[in-house]
């Protein structure tokens, strides 16, 4: 195979993974404080999505203005949702905030669905052009979603190692009760973990259209799907891990694809996740978990 084929494959599996594993992150980050599967998470891509597609090809935005305006939006639905959705079962089986979470991807989809319709959004390429690498044509948007990405590990990371929230946030993590009688706020903590994720989600869904012009109410379900398996692989709770099981899935979607065997790559990232769960359940850089009787 042409090695400038091979490098146009990598960087495209890089690209996709680069918003997996800006969504794994989102998942990474709730479950590593509330232990809560949140799937949801990839619905709020799709709002993200719509808000970006309206305001630049209904209100005629300035794209950084409709980005902005996308990550926000994202920020305060995520907020919203565990308000309204996730506070009041705070104290509940676990059983319960998941099926919650799985009604809430519901509602969300179908809102969409009565609200924008059921046919897809194609909208205007945000970034264009392309540059010349390694005797390859690589796209703008491409380099632009892996580098974004890559920033937001970091400055995610820094986040949570260095900042006054982001030791509260490791606290409530480890005992929640007793981060409490430390004086924490669990509900500004909790609500912060969720702005956060739900944030990176609203970029992940710029990123998204920069590769794929178009929204539509469904979009955030498979996606979603695939960055858990991604969340999975890397170690869940994992921030680094997070990004690495991204960039794996992605660039094994890459490969799957380059094989001829495009129909089946989605049914590659699922074997994924079953034989990480068969030989290591904690994933690349999860931690074992010890319980004390």
């Amino acid at each position: 195979m042409d090695l400038s084929l091979i490098f146009s494959q990598i960087i495209n599996g890089l690209q996709t993974g680069s918003v997996y594993a800006l969504v794994a992150l989102g998942y990474s980050m709730v479950y590593g404080i509330i232990l809560l599967l949140n799937f949801a998470h990839g619905d709020i891509i799709m709002v993200g999505a719509y808000t970006a597609f309206y305001a630049i090809a209904s209100f005629h935005l300035h794209p950084l203005a409709s980005v902005l305006l996308a990550v926000l939006v994202s920020t305060a639905l995520g907020v919203a949702i565990e308000k309204v959705a996730y506070t009041p079962l705070r104290s509940a089986p676990r059983l319960s905030l998941l099926i919650t979470a799985i009604g809430i991807s519901f509602l969300l989809e179908n809102g969409a669905q009565l609200l924008f319709g059921a046919d897809t959004k194609s909208m205007d390429t945000i970034v264009t052009g392309n540059a010349a690498l390694l005797g390859a044509n690589v796209s703008y948007a491409a380099l632009l979603t892996i580098a974004v990405s890559v920033v937001a590990m970091l400055a995610l990371t820094f986040l949570v190692q260095k900042t006054k929230l982001g030791k509260a946030m490791r606290a409530v993590s480890e005992d929640m009760g007793a981060a409490q009688l430390m004086g924490i706020s669990l509900n500004r903590t909790i609500s912060f973990t969720f702005a956060v994720g739900s944030a990176l989600a609203g970029i992940g869904s710029i990123l998204y259209l920069c590769a794929y012009p178009q929204a539509s109410p469904t979009m955030g379900s498979m996606l979603g799907l695939k960055a858990f398996v991604a969340a999975v692989l890397g170690g869940i709770g994992s921030i680094p891990g997070a990004m690495i099981g991204g960039f794996v899935i992605g660039l094994l979607e890459a490969m799957v694809s380059a094989a001829g065997l495009s129909v089946w790559k989605d049914g590659a990232v699922f074997a994924i996740l079953i034989v990480v769960l068969l030989v290591k359940p904690t994933g690349i850089l999860g931690r074992q978990i010890t319980e004390k009787v």
